[in-house]
């Protein structure tokens, strides 16, 4: 089977996001930056109302309210962050093949993926996990990186999903 797609950045933008989303230690660090940041204004708090000799309660609630904020705006911070550093990152450096054309052929030992910069392979046994969002289909190589095909591209989704599947039958999707 051969899929011919167009990598976009918003594609690799998307995969990132979805990565970060579906990532335990990412989920993890995230959670510890959300909540650790309120916590430590209620301490600034206490220890301020102590060293100003003012009442708990006229520290605590200006506080509190950043403290809200923060939970409640930090993830949106977070993806707007993400999608910053990521077109950073493409920008920066060398990433000819990353994004534009590709030639996916898909055969009965594994992956050939052909792009401007050249070409990569991998056996079906290399591939350590297949997931998809609403855009993409994510065939993952490793635990931080993916074979990005975008749905838009594929005339025919079902038939290219259950022959991955069939494929990566050995992962128990």
């Amino acid at each position: 089977m051969k899929i011919i797609y167009n990598l976009t950045e918003e594609d690799y933008l998307n995969f990132n996001l979805f990565h970060i989303k579906n990532s335990e230690s990412a989920s993890k660090s995230f959670n510890i930056q959300r909540y650790s940041i309120p916590i430590i204004y209620l301490i600034v708090a206490y220890v301020f109302s102590n060293l100003a000799d003012i009442p708990f309660l006229y520290a605590f609630i200006p506080f509190l309210i950043m403290g809200i904020f923060w939970v409640l705006f930090y993830p949106k911070y977070f993806q707007n962050r993400i999608k910053s550093q990521t077109k950073k990152m493409i920008r920066e450096g060398k990433n000819e093949g990353l994004l534009g054309e590709h030639t996916m052929l898909l055969t009965e030992d594994g992956i050939i993926d052909t792009n401007s910069n050249g070409e990569t392979k991998v056996n079906w046994s290399g591939v350590v996990k297949m997931m998809e969002d609403n855009s993409n289909l994510y065939l993952y190589n490793s635990s931080v990186s993916a074979y990005i095909i975008p749905k838009r591209e594929l005339k025919e989704l079902e038939e290219v999903r259950a022959f991955f599947e069939a494929k990566l039958s050995h992962l128990q999707l």
